[in-house]
């Protein structure tokens, strides 16, 4: 699908804003710890200290989108899929990658890419794909595991609030779709200030009894530093004590596909139309039909195969992704029905959901959807 182009403002005027301040609200949604460990999201090349006054955004860099953000003066560019994987030893121009960073390069132009950590970010890819099918009840399909950390911190009665606010401030405390999330139980404690310490309470050399509450909350571990310097900050002890432990249970509010319902139940064929229809799928793959109405439904952007065997077990009468091999179409034909509808087409709506993430936090910047056709799969 060919997006036009769109601005994104209040005025007449655009506004100027720091690269790093754009990357950082599409980071806080899908946080660069969520990518998969082969994956390479983030800043592919140039200076995010630079100001922007607007940005193009595209699935797959390639240099007909660089000229395209040459011609509309964008200095950044926004991808769904990284431009280098790989190490890059030299920058020959060798290949379509050298290319692009060397005309990224003699442009000033920054290129960025949130990928699989944006697949797996709450109401991300897969969750716009659910959203364009009118999917309800919407949950991550298979959870991201060990991921979350429980923080066990012991605080006087009268500065629970203060120290707790901060912790949730720093990220702390989130459950699903409840935040500020914590468990208090009160008792207390003692301890006995050694030479040389300024207490808050007690004298040097005294062992000290205070009313405590026992304050606990979970975060994920990747702002581990932040919430530790949180209550570092907010508690009033100069030597607070706490315990951070790793947690094996799985972390709900992120991960891989989804898993949804339909308003009412649908009939198959029906259902795969439609999904072609909002697609604009040239063309569509799909399994046997097993006739039976579809009403649960599981759904993952990109090359999404390895989610079958979960979307069985999640009770889904049909599976939508971007890739599915030939050999999965024979293994899993009697228990669900799988549609393929290709990578490009199942991620296309990538674009507006970081037009999404921009326009909530910096509704005056400027931003363009390429015109390019970066899908180099054609269909005769």
């Amino acid at each position: 699908m060919v997006f036009s182009y769109l601005r994104l403002h209040c005025s007449s005027q655009y506004y100027m804003v720091k690269i790093r301040d754009i990357v950082a609200a599409i980071e806080e949604f899908a946080p660069l710890a969520l990518q998969e460990n082969y994956d390479n999201s983030g800043v592919q090349v140039g200076d995010v200290r630079q100001e922007s006054s607007s940005a193009l955004i595209c699935l797959d860099v390639t240099g007909a989108v660089l000229d395209e953000a040459i011609q509309l003066g964008c200095n950044l560019v926004i991808a769904h899929h990284p431009l280098i994987f790989k190490g890059v030893k030299s920058l020959t121009g060798k290949d379509y990658i050298e290319q692009c960073l060397i005309k990224a390069i003699k442009h000033d132009i920054v290129i960025y890419a949130s990928h699989t950590n944006l697949d797996n970010a709450r109401s991300g890819v897969s969750f716009k794909m659910a959203e364009k099918l009118g999917l309800k009840n919407v949950q991550v399909l298979t959870p991201m595991d060990d991921k979350l950390l429980k923080l066990i911190t012991f605080v006087p009665g009268e500065y629970v609030d203060k120290v707790r606010n901060a912790l949730f401030a720093a990220g702390a405390g989130q459950i699903g779709d409840y935040d500020q999330c914590s468990y208090n139980s009160e008792g207390y404690g003692t301890f006995r200030a050694g030479e040389g310490t300024s207490p808050f309470c007690g004298q040097q050399g005294e062992m000290h009894k205070e009313a405590e509450v026992r304050l606990e909350t979970i975060f994920p571990d990747f702002i581990k530093g932040k919430v530790v310097q949180s209550l570092l900050s907010a508690h009033p002890y100069e030597e607070p004590a706490f315990d951070i432990i790793s947690l094996k249970s799985s972390w709900n509010n992120v991960g891989s596909g989804v898993v949804g319902e339909l308003d009412s139940a649908e009939d198959e064929l029906a259902f795969l139309a439609r999904i072609k229809r909002t697609f604009a799928a040239s063309s569509l793959k799909y399994s046997p039909l097993l006739n039976r109405p579809v009403k649960r439904v599981a759904i993952c952007g990109g090359s999404g195969s390895f989610l079958i065997p979960d979307a069985i077990r999640a009770g889904a009468d049909l599976f939508l992704t971007g890739e599915i091999k030939y050999h999965d179409f024979f293994n899993h034909r009697n228990a669900i029905v799988l549609s393929d509808i290709g990578h490009y087409e199942s991620e296309q709506y990538t674009n507006e959901l970081i037009c999404e993430i921009i326009r909530k936090k910096f509704p005056t910047f400027a931003v363009h959807f390429t015109k390019c056709k970066t899908n180099q799969i054609n269909y005769l």
